[in-house]
């Protein structure tokens, strides 16, 4: 894995431990319940078992926004995208533009199609995940399929 730039302020820096950084995101109980229907925030444990998880069954990148981490996001081998941005950060198209960076890789790795877990309550992420064309195919699922 190699950094990518995606446009002039963001990039997607490969993983490596940061918990000083990235658990400051996970203490946001409204992340938390966003990103995985948890009424509590993580502890360095979950943090580093999650962290070591999406990295060693896919590719995980941090979100870098004009030289500031602010969230991380995940292409898994079972073709699952998952992505977390600080709320300070959120509706400002980064998370698209993250997205539609991911989208190219799982393309270049010959996946005809990825999907996403979109908790019903999370109407911010539905829409940003449909915007790009992905279609819901079950409750909390949202799948892209390349053409």
């Amino acid at each position: 894995m190699e950094r990518r730039i995606i446009d002039e302020n963001i990039t997607l820096i490969p993983y490596y431990p940061n918990d000083e950084v990235s658990l400051v995101w996970y203490q946001d109980p409204e992340i938390c319940k966003q990103v995985d229907n948890i009424d509590y925030v993580y502890d360095i444990e979950r943090l580093r078992n999650m962290y070591n998880y999406l990295n060693t069954h896919g590719e995980c990148y941090y979100i870098e926004y004009r030289g500031k981490l602010i969230g991380d996001i995940s292409l898994r081998d079972n073709c699952e995208i998952a992505i977390v941005i600080t709320k300070e950060f959120q509706n400002k198209h980064i998370g698209r533009k993250c997205v539609s960076e991911i989208l190219k890789i799982a393309e270049n790795k010959k996946m005809t199609a990825v999907k996403a877990n979109i908790y019903s309550f999370n109407e911010q992420s539905r829409r940003m995940f449909q915007s790009l064309g992905f279609e819901k195919i079950a409750e909390e699922w949202y799948e892209y399929k390349f053409k």
